[in-house]
């Protein structure tokens, strides 16, 4: 089979790396790839957001699947233009991404099929905005209706915080994203990652995660776009699982294909876990970054066979192997970020760590440049193990982070503190 990842980050690594493990992939692209991506298969430079092009592309190198690992080419459409031209997809129509392109059309899928979110209320106008939370007072949630990579959410705790926040997405912080905004009720409670694949109509879960946000250790700071994972998330019991899907998951599944846009592909549901109960945070349309790189190293071979079958509509026939095992990632990021940080540093020591089944480091933002791994991005390096116990996939990893010699980089030492 031939296959095309569409992406650059740690995830798309990660997804390349597992389906290299199975024998059915006979050639894999991705584009555009990275430097730690061009190890194992064949990267090629395509606008991934111009359905069109990906169309030509695949067509041109007999494509028989194709694998959308970001959110922008999804709310771009360009999943509808492969399934037009009879190309295998994984990944949501641009009208069923709207679960993660728009949080109030999440909301209003919420109210439609009874599932437990955080009250909200949703402006296009500063001071209206501004009159609702001096109404409804902090902690309060302030988010930009669009796309914003991962940081268009300001978790406010007092009204100030929370006003400043609504003059930084009405003047532009956040382009486009933040011309519409959602306010939400504060939740309290633990977060946790929910992944589940949808076919349409088969919802099959494939497992859980945590992960920290926050730029500093201990959870504070700014949000990120995640600076560290585990799998599986302890606070995720079989009993909540169950209730997340029966009143959570099936019914927006149900709602999707009732309003004419059935969902196919991954479904990432973000939790909020208190006493037991569980209430949706956000939806996203692709898996996590970081949390793809610790699904991945705990599904392997078989994640190609999943995401072919969804892509397929076999998901009823499927099932998911789960080994008793846990797995750890810790982000490498340029000093500065999430602000302002420089490109171009050089990174040492990548050659010498472990590429096994146990220990990995999936690249996020890399290029190669004489015979040189440099730093091109705010998040860099996943340093990524798996262990029979989360202490011990959490010392694997840590063990790698500590081998690269990057003075310019940083990374979080307290990765799992919750669990562990």
């Amino acid at each position: 089979m031939n296959i095309l990842i569409l992406g650059s980050g740690g995830r798309e690594h990660a997804l390349a790396w597992a389906v290299m493990q199975n024998p059915k992939c006979d050639r894999l692209i991705v584009a555009p790839g990275n430097a730690g991506i061009a190890q194992i298969a064949t990267c090629a430079q395509l606008d991934i957001e111009d359905g069109g092009a990906v169309v030509v592309f695949a067509e041109q190198n007999a494509i028989d699947l194709v694998i959308i690992g970001p959110e922008a080419p999804l709310a771009a459409g360009v999943a509808d233009r492969l399934r037009a031209a009879g190309i295998a997809v994984f990944g949501p129509s641009a009208a069923a991404a709207q679960l993660e392109a728009s949080k109030r059309f999440t909301k209003e899928i919420c109210d439609a099929c009874g599932a437990p979110t955080a009250g909200y209320a949703h402006f296009t106008d500063a001071d209206a905005a501004k009159a609702h939370i001096r109404t409804e007072g902090a902690p309060i949630v302030i988010k930009a209706d669009g796309l914003a990579a991962g940081k268009g959410v300001i978790v406010a705790m007092n009204e100030a915080q929370a006003l400043a926040a609504i003059d930084d997405m009405f003047t532009g912080e956040f382009g486009a994203a933040g011309a519409d905004v959602v306010i939400e009720e504060f939740m309290e409670g633990e977060e946790a990652s929910f992944f589940v694949l949808c076919d349409g109509e088969t919802v099959l879960p494939i497992g859980s995660a945590q992960d920290h946000k926050r730029v500093g250790e201990g959870d504070t700071g700014p949000n990120t776009g995640g600076m560290g994972a585990y799998s599986p998330a302890p606070v995720f019991t079989s009993a909540i699982e169950q209730r997340v899907l029966e009143r959570i998951v099936k019914p927006t599944v149900v709602e999707m294909a009732r309003r004419g846009t059935p969902y196919q592909g991954v479904l990432y549901v973000g939790l909020m876990i208190k006493d037991g109960e569980p209430r949706l945070v956000e939806y996203n349309a692709r898996f996590g970054d970081p949390e793809a790189q610790v699904l991945m190293m705990r599904l392997g071979a078989q994640a190609l066979d999943l995401i072919h079958a969804a892509a397929e509509g076999r998901l009823a026939d499927m099932r998911v192997n789960w080994a008793d095992d846990h797995a750890l990632t810790v982000v490498m990021a340029a000093n500065g970020y999430p602000g302002d940080y420089v490109k171009g540093s050089v990174i040492n020591g990548l050659e010498d760590l472990p590429e096994t089944g146990d220990q990995m480091c999936f690249h996020a933002g890399t290029l190669r440049r004489d015979g040189k791994f440099e730093a091109n991005g705010g998040r860099v390096l996943n340093l990524t193990a798996r262990g029979s116990t989360l202490e011990q996939a959490h010392a694997r990893a840590y063990e790698m982070a500590e081998a690269v010699n990057w003075p310019e980089g940083f990374y979080r030492r307290d990765i799992g503190w919750r669990a562990l």
